[in-house]
């Protein structure tokens, strides 16, 4: 994680003590020397720090404890005097060149600055980390069979339980408390269920199991770029083998259905009816009843350097034109790279991007880099929902809540006297195409 950006950390760590003892202790206040050494004796630990986490061969520390507490630096020594720099050397281009002041006002104002990106800073990490927002969602589509009207859609995703240890771990039991209260009739996990390491979920299956119990409630799940266990350097037998052990734990322990590039007809009033589509993709039939909707589960489909394995040929082998698909994706950059050209899928549920993690004025650091990064999006008839998880790897929320999603379906189509096809229907074209 630190060994992608760690030359731009250090430039920033060094600059900004640079800058200041340039401007003041060299300028105006004339600190001896022993005092300018304590002044930089914590700049050379940062970056003594920096190079030791860069140094680490996996994306993060196996004791998250280190990360964090080098995240807690960084938010209240290094990023306050980032600010306080950027705002003083500002306010002294200005005052030389445009307004000339017998005061540089930057000085003030990245003082102001500094002082409310640390109060944020401690929020989001102890106050913000714990919020847990219910996002209420009414999706109405022409083609829904008319038995879904109604149908309830509890969608959850990026759980990352290796860091709900110590004191977080309320916050997951409070998440499933919320979860249990939504009465869904299907819940639909769209991956990153652990940080780096199964162990980290195999710990929590007694919390999760509260409210998210397989057997109890039908559970649908996705793997997500952390799932893989690439973030952990190991050959690529053990990572296969971590990966064949994460799903036996979502399988077995958990009871959920892991669709790897598999889909799921769901029909109604028997919700669990149907025919799974293993790895191979086959299908008994090649329609889906009119009173079914069928659950598409692929691999991460991500942008590089994510992990790209999803194989949407075989998990949309099988199923017809005419069915309602609703597709379960890590990523939500495949919406438009690969699910609305390729497929009729009607609904797509993702994770991935946590919204950020932080929101200021509307404005969150995901959007740099993908436009559906946040909530409900649409194309004509066609929706993506993107889901702002229920954890990180960094414990760190800013106006960005945990989020769980319930969708409610409806349908604008009649029901006939029969009360099982719909007075009308149209033939579409392969859902793959």
């Amino acid at each position: 994680m630190i060994h992608r950006i760690v030359i731009e950390l250090i430039i920033v760590i060094v600059l900004s003590d640079l800058y200041i003892d340039m401007h003041y202790f060299h300028k105006h206040y004339h600190i001896k020397r022993w005092q300018r050494v304590l002044w930089w004796a914590p700049c050379v630990m940062m970056i003594v720090y920096t190079c030791a986490l860069a140094s680490i061969e996996n994306f993060a520390p196996a004791d998250l404890t280190w990360l964090n507490l080098y995240m807690l630096l960084l938010g209240l020594f290094v990023g306050p005097k980032a600010i306080f720099t950027v705002f003083s050397s500002v306010g002294w281009v200005l005052r030389k060149t445009i307004i000339p002041t017998h005061r540089n006002y930057g000085h003030y104002l990245g003082l102001l600055a500094g002082l409310i990106a640390v109060g944020a800073y401690i929020y989001g990490l102890t106050i913000g980390v714990g919020q847990i927002r219910v996002s209420h969602i009414d999706i109405s589509f022409p083609d829904l069979p008319p038995q879904f009207d109604g149908y309830r859609i509890v969608h959850v995703s990026d759980i990352h339980l290796g860091t709900f240890n110590g004191w977080r771990k309320k916050i997951l039991v409070d998440e499933m408390d919320s979860i249990r209260a939504q009465r869904a009739d299907i819940i639909c996990f769209t991956g990153d269920l652990q940080n780096m390491r199964p162990q980290e979920v195999a710990v929590m299956v007694p919390v999760l199991t509260t409210a998210m119990d397989g057997r109890r409630i039908p559970v649908l799940s996705v793997l997500g770029n952390h799932d893989y266990a690439e973030y952990v350097k190991h050959t690529p037998l053990i990572e296969e083998n971590m990966r064949r052990e994460l799903i036996a734990i979502e399988s077995n322990r958990l009871h959920w259905r892991v669709l790897n590039n598999a889909h799921l007809a769901v029909r109604r009033p028997q919700p669990f009816e149907g025919a799974l589509a293993e790895h191979s993709g086959a299908v008994a039939s090649v329609r889906q009843p009119a009173d079914s909707i069928v659950f598409v589960g692929t691999e991460n489909d991500g942008r590089p350097p994510f992990p790209q394995r999803a194989d949407w040929p075989k998990a949309f082998r099988g199923i017809s034109g005419n069915a309602f698909v609703i597709v379960l994706q890590h990523d939500p950059s495949a919406w438009e790279r690969a699910i609305l050209p390729k497929t009729n899928a009607q609904l797509t549920l993702s994770g991935h991007t946590h919204g950020g993690q932080c929101q200021i004025l509307g404005h969150r650091p995901t959007q740099l880099t993908q436009h559906e990064d946040c909530g409900l999006y649409h194309r004509g008839d066609r929706y993506l929902y993107v889901n702002a998880g229920l954890g990180g790897l960094v414990p760190f929320r800013l106006n960005m809540p945990n989020e769980i999603t319930v969708i409610t379906l409806h349908s604008t189509a009649k029901i006939s006297r029969s009360n099982t096809t719909p007075q009308s229907s149209t033939t579409r074209s392969p859902q793959y195409k």
